[in-house]
């Protein structure tokens, strides 16, 4: 099955330059996640002056670990937008052979990504 048959995917060269842009799972909550992401990016720069003004050790780790928790929220969201949008979107699929291998790989992409936040 090529990309452009998995529901939800397609190639960059078979849209059409005036398409709308692909509703992702996580569209519905796109400024929620950008408040987020900026906050998270303002930390960042919080930690990057600590750093700076060579503020003690334990302390900027402190912030690291709330920069980190933060981001693993932001994952988790992601990952639950995923499963409840595009793996649900591919079991939607009214052909059964297309339905199992659009499964099949949305669910590959979740594990995988999983498995990259776990490192």
């Amino acid at each position: 099955m090529s990309e452009s048959e998995i529901p939800g995917t397609a190639r960059l060269d078979t849209v059409p330059l005036d398409a709308p842009p692909p509703e992702h799972g996580y569209t519905s909550n796109k400024d929620a996640y950008l408040r987020r992401l900026k906050r998270i990016e303002g930390q960042v720069r919080g930690i990057a002056r600590m750093v700076d003004e060579d503020k003690y050790c334990i302390d900027i780790l402190t912030q690291v670990a709330a920069v980190t928790k933060a981001l693993h929220a932001v994952s988790l969201g992601l990952v639950e937008e995923h499963i409840g949008h595009c793996v649900v979107g591919a079991a939607a699929e009214p052909d059964p052979e297309l339905r199992a291998e659009a499964i099949d790989v949305k669910v590959k992409e979740a594990t995988d990504a999983i498995g990259r936040l776990l490192r």
